[in-house]
């Protein structure tokens, strides 16, 4: 592969800035594809790839967008241009790494068109926003953000350093990832994990490990759950421990860790061998005691810390999580098995505990047993979920169904 660097920005707005961070690479023996995203007027140099075509590649006329005057459209266009534009370079070996630079808009662009990347090549964005909210931006990507500290109109020494800086960085790490030694590639399983199912997965990952797979734990905070259904997505992922499905609960009942409506769906889509756990369905997540939506405030609470406000779900909810495990499990193309702790689902839902209800608990497995499939197993053990006899045999179960579908190490 070329070793080129895309560097991403708008050309009639900030055409002088692109061209210096351009020049700065190439001083550091690296070569460039300069892609032009500007709508508004003319480039102030010539770019590898013109606005013209990025608005084509996403299905717009450039002279038609200026027409218009709609910024929201023009932005729209350019945003899916630009990503199929980088998939294009990457797929035909043009480019080993991505940088951009702007405010709003350009860090937009620049992070859709990083978003279509694998995990692994290098990505840059400097932006007048990187000392902000990045979620939008970043998500579940491995994208760096360096914040420019001045808006990006005009050159000075501040902004200078800064380019000169974003330049050494994608440099190096484009470089850093040639030279880095392979290693030894072992399949791949993803785990996920909360603080109240933390001793499971622990043990859980020791077994995995000492057996020679390679494990990836993924925070159940929502971008967590994100992250594994992309990786199985991408085909990173050999196996899944799906040890905490906590993030259901907050997307049925409105917490703020839910990780969206296709949690629980690629490693069946995928057909990669899945064990699965109701880990921390006892909860749903609130930030600080105040920001608890009113029509909860007489719910069950417990303050996890001055951040963290967690309310135990009730039977109703759970008969609907039941419903929905079962649903999305039911749809999967490969070996898939539901491992039940009947003493308890988290660190508070167990005998003498704030979250402890058995007949919650009963309720959710209840209903997924009755709407999962027959392609599904149900296993229940009389364990708490933190018990090690239920994580050796959640991992042993995942072990084996690798095994016979060749995964194995």
């Amino acid at each position: 592969m070329a070793r080129r660097i895309a560097v991403i920005g708008t050309l009639d707005t900030k055409g002088y800035e692109v061209r210096y961070l351009v020049e700065a690479i190439r001083r550091q023996g690296e070569q460039t594809v300069v892609i032009d995203c500007g709508v508004v007027g003319e480039p102030a140099f010539a770019p590898d790839v013109s606005s013209v075509e990025v608005a084509q590649a996403g299905g717009g006329d450039l002279a038609e967008l200026r027409r218009r005057g709609d910024r929201g459209a023009a932005v729209a266009t350019m945003v899916e241009g630009v990503g199929e534009i980088m998939r294009r370079l990457w797929a035909e070996g043009e480019m080993s790494g991505a940088v951009a630079l702007g405010g709003s808009a350009g860090t937009l662009l620049g992070a859709s068109a990083m978003a279509g990347l694998p995990f692994g090549v290098p990505k840059l964005i400097v932006s007048t926003l990187a000392s902000g909210d990045v979620r939008p931006y970043v998500g579940t990507r491995d994208v760096t953000m360096m914040h420019s500290v001045v808006d990006i109109l005009g050159l000075n020494r501040v902004l200078r350093e800064v380019l000169d800086n974003a330049a050494g960085a994608i440099c190096g790490m484009v470089r850093a990832r040639e030279e880095r030694p392979a290693g030894e590639e072992k399949p791949l399983v993803g785990i996920t994990m909360f603080g109240v199912t933390t001793p499971c997965v622990m043990r859980a990952r020791e077994i995995l490990e000492d057996a020679g797979y390679e494990t990836l734990v993924f925070h159940a905070v929502g971008t967590g759950g994100q992250a594994l259904e992309e990786l199985i997505r991408d085909g990173k992922i050999s196996g899944v421990l799906d040890i905490t499905t906590t993030e259901l609960a907050d997307e049925l009942v409105g917490g703020v860790l839910s990780a969206g409506p296709d949690r629980l769906t690629a490693a069946g889509e995928m057909g990669v061998p899945q064990v699965v756990a109701p880990g921390a369905l006892d909860m749903v997540n609130f930030w600080a005691l105040d920001t608890v939506p009113e029509q909860f405030r007489g719910r069950n609470l417990y303050k996890h810390n001055e951040n963290v406000t967690l309310m135990r779900t009730t039977r109703q909810e759970n008969e609907q999580l039941g419903a929905i495990i079962g649903q999305k499990l039911s749809a999967a193309r490969g070996p898939t098995k539901v491992i039940l702790p009947l003493r308890g689902v988290s660190a508070l839902d167990r005998e003498g505990q704030p979250f402890d209800d058995p007949e919650a608990r009963q309720a959710l497995y209840d209903c997924l047993k009755s709407c999962v499939g027959e392609n599904v197993e149900v296993i229940e053990l009389d364990n708490h979920i933190n018990d090690p006899e239920f994580a050796e045999r959640a991992a042993t179960e995942l072990m084996a169904m690798m095994k016979h579908q060749g995964s194995a190490p």
